[in-house]
């Protein structure tokens, strides 16, 4: 009988008392379906008005963004972006002007917590650097990882995501050579600072790096013993403005020869010709004997060579920096530096390249390279190229490592010695061999 009479119930009476949440969501879904009706009738209405136009694409411009799938909104902001390349409104400008100070913005988030932001350290792509690296495998997942040789790609990712800073000080794996200066595994400190270009990071270089040296020994001068302590000192001058020279210009004067233009760096010619200069030069470059590779050499044997005080190589070719962008007013070149101290490189920096089309373009020249049997060229990143593609905004990216500038601060000529476990050569296997060694072992 009382399931009777509730059935009779007027529904006013039945609405009345349902309780206020799920009014409110019953009110909430029946606005959203009106809402979306109007929405579906004043598209159609609109579409109804419309002249027919020429192509597919053109006709997808107009659509709301959110009834779009990713295939066409991609291909509508690929044409967008295409159509303003080569006018004054540059879909990629390598800086944008700010009005809001670093110490503005300091005190307007003082109130945020402090956190750590860490990237992998195993990857399925090994990039962010031109070196060999380590190769893992994951049992679980069955598939080949590598121990990832810089951080860079990853954290030009949290920019895209909205981190405008973002540091790291980590550890790095290179399958290379083991000398004074290198380890295979090693410790560096990168940063990516929006809204930054190349200019502004070699000013922070040189008051961070001039300021520490102060701070630590009490002036800017240090005297470096390179080859031991028995062998030459040499006194290192980290007084700011560091001393700054343009790669190709600096290397056309020092070897007295005319190079070809710098828009042509990429064609066989060029290669020819510095090819045939390393020869004449007797500057060894085993092969493959690229045009990036055969200018390398000569940097490394006679700029770097006069580096003695902390000086800025700045304005590398495109073709030996895949992930800088393209200098302003010079064609061919990237707004790139690196630090050279004591003849050795401590710091890479450059304004970060951020139109995805030219860095597919880049990551496809630098898997022929690989083709060839560079070991050192980049993968192609596709995860990174589609980061690219929702929107990078003008940065700038700096690494240093700290091992090899510790070698510095602390006068060790050797990077083992600021190192508690670096890699070691084996011993020679005849001591394994001495029947006199005890079994035992011993305690430590």
């Amino acid at each position: 009988m009382a399931a009777a009479a509730e059935r009779e119930l007027d529904p006013a009476d039945v609405e009345s008392r349902l309780s206020k949440n799920e009014l409110k969501r019953r009110l909430k879904a029946e606005r959203k379906i009106a809402e979306k009706e109007a929405k579906h009738k004043e598209q159609s209405e609109k579409h109804s008005n419309k002249p027919p136009l020429a192509s597919d694409s053109e006709n997808n411009i107009g659509a709301e963004e959110e009834s779009l799938d990713p295939n066409q909104y991609y291909k509508i902001r690929s044409h967008a972006v295409q159509q303003l390349k080569g006018t004054n409104e540059d879909p990629y400008p390598h800086k944008f002007h700010v009005d809001l100070s670093l110490s503005d913005f300091i005190e307007r988030y003082s109130h945020l917590q402090p956190g750590d932001h860490l990237t992998d350290i195993t990857v399925r792509v090994a990039g962010g650097a031109m070196a060999k690296p380590f190769i893992t495998y994951h049992n679980e997942l069955d598939m080949k990882l590598y121990m990832r040789i810089a951080p860079e790609l990853y954290h030009k990712m949290l920019v895209v995501g909205g981190l405008d800073r973002v540091y790291e000080i980590g550890r790095q794996f290179r399958n290379e050579g083991i000398d004074l200066t290198h380890n295979p595994e090693f410790t560096t400190c990168e940063f990516y600072m929006a809204y930054a270009d190349y200019h502004d990071l070699m000013e922070i270089t040189e008051k961070l790096l001039s300021g520490m040296v102060k701070h630590i020994t009490g002036g800017y001068k240090i005297t470096y013993h390179p080859d031991g302590q028995d062998g030459q000192a040499y006194e290192i001058d980290f007084t700011p403005p560091f001393r700054r020279i343009s790669m190709v210009d600096e290397l056309e004067k020092t070897l007295g020869v005319k190079f070809p233009s710098t828009e042509s760096f990429e064609t066989e010619e060029t290669r020819r010709f510095f090819d045939d200069l390393c020869t004449v030069r007797n500057v060894e470059c085993p092969p493959p004997r690229t045009t990036a590779r055969l200018l390398d050499k000569l940097v490394g044997e006679f700029l770097e060579v006069t580096c003695i005080n902390p000086t800025f190589i700045c304005d590398h070719p495109q073709i030996m920096s895949p992930l800088a962008k393209w200098h302003r007013t010079r064609q061919g070149l990237t707004e790139r530096f690196e630090l050279f101290v004591m003849k050795k490189e401590v710091c890479n920096a450059y304004t970060e390249l951020n139109d995805p089309f030219q860095q597919r373009q880049l990551f496809e020249d630098q898997a022929k390279a690989k083709a060839a049997g560079d070991d050192e060229a980049m993968f192609i990143d596709e995860n990174f190229c589609t980061a690219l593609e929702y929107g990078l905004p003008p940065t700038a990216g700096w690494g240093m490592g700290i091992d090899r500038f510790t070698m510095f601060l602390t006068d060790s000529s050797n990077i083992k010695e600021v190192l508690l476990f670096p890699a070691m050569k084996p011993e020679d296997k005849k001591k394994e061999a001495h029947p006199e060694q005890s079994a035992e072992g011993t305690s430590v």
